[in-house]
């Protein structure tokens, strides 16, 4: 088959390595370059974790993701992944830990709670006051995002795949299966993988009303030299409460210290209101306040802000619109299923799978285990 992919961002270059694995030709067009600074695949890094919460379909998708990236570990030659494991913190509204830690029990995870002195190793640069519930689980870690996407490219060229950095696409004909370039030239496949991120919605209209962009901001700490050495072996953070909460990604392999907030803007275009502001900075720095230690001994080192595409119930969309394959919808969640989608995708776009399965799947909403592995392994022949 010959297959166009539009987007060069996790989703489109995993798509296109499950399709090129699987002999296909496969030709993407990116608007930018990869990888592309306004993306939403392109950071230092992205966290990959058992717990979550009420979605717990993505809990149960965890392990075949895990085993999806180490086949792209194997056909990219290096592991981009560091393990770290998972602190889990709870106040005011409890149920997001205790589901997870739910989930942990069913898929034999394993956890622990912890008390504050327990806490107070596992974490010294934190605070335990006014934590009603933490949590440890030993699993989970961080991708290397930004090296992921980079060394994606480079294989997909090494390999016979046609990859068009700067080159955007403004049109795109799902029935007949082609697309239309900036310069008003065309190409045509059996199929169109639109992988378009924040952008998807000028370019697919059936994602209009179903998908927002959110404007997302995400700030790097530079800790004081009495805490370098605990952020350098801390696990990822997950702060949950009643109002949001924050999440930290360790500082791994040379990366920063990471804040992000866990609550979505819904709003924003990513073609505009790029830069971050001083107001912005100072809110999520403060949100920190009741959880880091010392918190005025700490610079922020820069900040930036990042477009997701989210679905209403943080559900992802992967569908079949003719001769298009629709992917969207990641939130700030979706990375870690990269790998995963993509084999999902291209599974769906050679009928190994059908439709229903994979619209599903890729919504969380597959809970039997054994029927996850039956979908996953088709996908691969």
């Amino acid at each position: 088959m010959r297959v166009i992919v539009v987007g060069g961002g996790i989703m489109g270059l995993s798509t296109a390595f499950a399709l090129r694995n699987a002999g296909h030709r496969v030709a993407l067009y990116e608007q930018g370059a990869i990888p592309n600074p306004q993306g939403s695949s392109v950071d230092q890094h992205r966290l990959i974790r058992h717990p979550y919460g009420p979605l717990g379909g993505y809990a149960r998708l965890i392990n075949p993701a895990l085993a999806a990236w180490e086949r792209m570990w194997s056909g990219l030659g290096r592991r981009l992944m560091h393990q770290t494991g998972t602190l889990m913190l709870a106040r005011d509204d409890l149920s997001w830990v205790e589901d997870s830690l739910n989930d942990m029990d069913a898929l034999g995870i394993d956890h622990q709670r912890l008390t504050p002195a327990d806490l107070n190793i596992r974490a010294p640069m934190l605070r335990t006051d006014g934590v009603e519930l933490a949590a440890w689980v030993n699993s989970g870690g961080v991708l290397m995002a930004r090296d992921i996407v980079a060394s994606l490219a480079t294989h997909l060229l090494m390999n016979g795949v046609t990859v068009n950095t700067n080159t955007p696409v403004v049109d795109i004909d799902p029935v007949r299966g082609s697309i239309v370039l900036e310069d008003g030239s065309r190409a045509r496949a059996d199929a169109v993988v639109v992988a378009a991120g924040p952008w998807v919605r000028s370019l697919c209209p059936p994602a209009v009303g179903r998908v927002k962009p959110s404007r997302q901001v995400v700030m790097y700490l530079e800790p004081p030299d009495n805490q370098t050495a605990a952020w350098a072996n801390a696990p990822m953070v997950l702060d949950i409460h009643g109002a949001g909460g924050i999440y930290a990604v360790p500082p791994v392999a040379g990366t920063g210290l990471k804040i992000g907030d866990h609550s979505f803007s819904m709003k924003g275009h990513p073609d505009r209101n790029r830069d971050v502001k001083e107001g912005e900075v100072n809110a999520l720095f403060e949100a920190c306040r009741s959880r880091i230690k010392d918190l005025d001994d700490y610079t922020v080192a820069s900040a930036t802000t990042c477009f997701y595409t989210v679905e209403k119930e943080e559900r992802f969309v992967l569908e079949s619109i003719d001769k298009a394959i629709l992917m969207t919808g990641f939130s700030g969640h979706g990375f870690k299923f990269g790998a995963l989608m993509g084999e999902l995708a291209a599974g769906l776009i050679t009928g190994r799978i059908e439709p229903h399965e994979a619209t599903a799947l890729a919504a969380g909403q597959v809970g039997n285990p054994t029927e996850i592995d039956s979908i996953t392994n088709r996908c691969l022949g």
